[in-house]
């Protein structure tokens, strides 16, 4: 493509700056636009890395070396009485999404990245594609990348019935200071990806940077996700509603969460979680949760406009793929462009390869997930549900490399 192609990227979260740094060493020119005013780098969640996202990681310019996050060999998981219940060798690397977004923003120029502005309405012709925004800016490009994930604005008006799906059942998510923990917790929970299986339930847990992305002993952090099965019509609407009787269906804001809800998961944690975890959970200061979606997109392409990471495709985290899906969607998009002179096959070739591993990773993280479900409704969750109660296959198939198996 010529180095006078202009795109422009809309989410200037993890799968926007993949996009933008692939693309802009590819010879394009590239804008980023994100909605939000506040750093995102401090938005946290753990990070589980597969071999494809450290390729991608480097092919963006970003150096992947020891301070990328934390090096776990071992996976384990506990019983409801603190002891073993299995142990599986997995070397991987466990880090934090603020890491990660801090390497790709360093990587890419603060010239070309605008934050607070909110995309109003956009149209393309045969030769380009027009934005306008909430602040009167109109911006015309020649390519525009939705990047702006699960309830992206510019997929919603493409594809008005392409929405998330409830999969019925919430993650309790949070981070607990290594420090805090007991020499109990630190010896026996700390070192390792670790798993409990309640009934109908799942905790996942792993060991990921501190403060300012330290890797130092004694400073980093345990993060965890808690999935648990919610009703949508019962559980989940009394759970997503605040104190005024404000009902948020698609994720209650955390300081919004009422505190006997709180209450009653650290209580819940004591007695259906080994006491590691249930420790873990009682430390954590900031405890909050979030309904578990997927979304499956039928068209990647529309003219000149492309879907990519969130905005594309959401698998429930089982697969620990969502990072890692971002970064190949946006390798995958960026090589077509490069091989085609012409933007329309260019996408349809992106189109064509992406949709299928898309696909792939919600069918996967579907079947992982159906064991939590508060309600199974066909045959296949059935024995989707069944298969996933063995420690053993939940260690082996959980947060893996789709390379691997």
């Amino acid at each position: 493509m010529s180095p006078s192609k202009k795109a422009i990227v809309i989410g200037g979260s993890i799968g926007g700056l993949f996009a933008a740094n692939l693309l802009l060493r590819a010879g394009w020119e590239v804008q980023i636009y994100e909605q939000v005013t506040a750093e995102l780098e401090s938005r946290g969640a753990g990070i589980v890395t597969h071999p494809e996202l450290l390729d991608v990681l480097r092919e963006a310019g970003v150096v992947v070396d020891a301070s990328l996050g934390i090096q776990v060999e071992e996976r384990i998981v506990l019983n409801v009485d603190g002891s073993r219940n299995g142990t599986l060798r997995y070397p991987q690397i466990l880090t934090a999404w603020g890491r990660l977004f801090a390497l790709l923003r360093a990587a890419f120029p603060d010239e070309f990245y605008h934050s607070g502005k909110v995309l109003s309405t956009f149209h393309q012709d045969a030769n380009s594609v027009t934005l306008h925004f909430a602040d009167g800016e109109i911006i015309r490009a020649d390519l525009l990348i939705a990047a702006d994930g699960l309830r992206s604005m510019v997929r919603q008006t493409l594809v008005a019935n392409a929405k998330p799906h409830y999969a019925g059942y919430i993650a309790w998510r949070g981070m607990v200071e290594e420090s805090a923990l007991s020499q109990r917790a630190l010896q026996e929970m700390f070192p390792y990806f670790s798993f409990g299986l309640p009934e109908h339930e799942q905790m996942i847990a792993y060991p990921v940077a501190g403060k300012n992305n330290t890797v130092e002993p004694g400073k980093r952090r345990y993060n965890f996700v808690w999935y648990r099965p919610a009703d949508e019509a019962t559980t989940l609407r009394d759970m997503v509603t605040d104190a005024s009787g404000k009902i948020w269906p698609e994720g209650i804001p955390p300081p919004l969460i009422q505190a006997h809800h709180l209450a009653e998961a650290r209580a819940a944690a004591t007695q259906v979680l080994a006491p590691q975890f249930a420790e873990m959970i009682e430390k954590t200061e900031h405890l909050f949760f979030q309904p578990v979606f997927d979304l499956e997109s039928k068209q990647l392409a529309f003219g000149r406009i492309a879907l990519l990471g969130d905005a594309a495709f959401v698998a429930r985290p089982h697969v620990g793929m969502g990072v890692t899906k971002a970064a190949e969607d946006a390798r995958s998009l960026v090589q077509a462009l490069t091989a085609s002179d012409d933007l329309n096959t260019a996408l349809d070739q992106y189109q064509t390869a992406r949709l299928a591993i898309g696909k792939q990773i919600v069918a996967r993280a579907r079947g992982l997930g159906a064991y939590m479900q508060a309600q199974i409704s066909t045959p296949h969750e059935r024995a989707m549900a069944e298969k996933y109660r063995s420690a053993e296959v939940v260690m082996a198939e959980t947060a893996v490399s789709l390379r691997g198996g």
